[in-house]
């Protein structure tokens, strides 16, 4: 059966180090499935604290500029693979626009984002919104590959982990990472709960899998531990999974994000790419 095709995809640059390994990782998953990709910088401008004329009141924040070692560092990256790939490649960047509602729009059209997890460590990086990846994903509606900030990554890992519920996120994200899934080595399948939702016969997901040509499947007991976030990512350890798949979980309400625990605590701690579709 055909699988869904990934023929466009938006790498998330900034100025840190590992928009790097975004990059390379796009372009290698390009070259594999005969994609576009399109680097989009994106950071917001720095904020100068401007001091009143008189006493008595707080700073005004004002916008300032773009970094400009941050933009030459991303452009650097993005001129230098483009040396190095064959595939069709575009950059993009924001000139003082919403970071976030402005790659929601760019994302609306594409069909993997590969985004960074957040490193609380590199300060290369807080020019960009600490909810990035949460904020796009949700209202994007687009699966993510959410690269870690440490560790090697690959575009066709041997081992992926495939975390099941009952939902239409968890749906999607399975149905958009079938590419990966068909050429993987070994497909391991834990059914999950988390707040309140059962779990359907795993008989159902194997047999879809099969349908789209995936046999060398193991599954695996559901977590017993409440923080089923963390059950997950050791369960990817002791497997040796290259990939996490999953759904994102969570809403918008009032300006704040609020996300499930499992998807709060995957994107905050995997040490693996995560593959998660809203």
């Amino acid at each position: 059966m055909e699988t869904p095709p990934l023929c466009s995809i938006l790498v998330h640059l900034d100025g840190t180090e590992r928009a790097e390994v975004r990059l390379r990782l796009a372009h290698r998953l390009a070259a594999r499935f005969g994609s576009a990709v399109t680097g989009f910088f994106a950071v917001s401008p720095r904020v100068l604290a401007v001091l009143p004329p008189m006493g008595g009141l707080p700073p005004m924040p004002m916008a300032g500029g773009i970094d400009a070692d941050h933009r030459a560092h991303a452009a650097a990256v993005f001129e230098r693979l483009l040396q190095d790939h064959a595939n069709r490649s575009d950059w993009h960047e924001l000139r003082g626009e919403p970071v976030i509602e402005s790659f929601i729009r760019r994302a609306l059209t594409c069909d993997l984002m590969v985004l960074g997890q957040r490193n609380p460590r590199d300060v290369a990086g807080f020019d960009v919104p600490g909810d990035f990846v949460e904020a796009v994903m949700l209202g994007s509606g687009k699966p993510a590959l959410v690269v870690p900030f440490s560790g090697r990554v690959s575009p066709t890992p041997e081992k992926v982990l495939v975390a099941w519920r009952p939902t239409r996120e968890s749906a999607r994200a399975l149905c958009t990472a079938l590419p990966l899934l068909q050429r993987a080595r070994e497909v391991h399948l834990v059914a999950c709960t988390d707040d309140g939702h059962d779990a359907s016969p795993m008989s159902h997901l194997r047999d879809y899998l099969r349908l789209h040509g995936v046999e060398r499947m193991k599954e695996h007991e559901a977590p017993q531990d409440r923080n089923v976030g963390e059950a997950l990512l050791s369960l990817a350890e002791r497997t040796g999974a290259g990939l996490l798949v999953m759904g994102a979980y969570g809403h918008s309400r009032a300006r704040e994000l609020v996300l499930g625990g499992a998807t709060r605590t995957v994107l905050a701690s995997a040490t693996v790419p995560v593959w998660m579709a809203h």
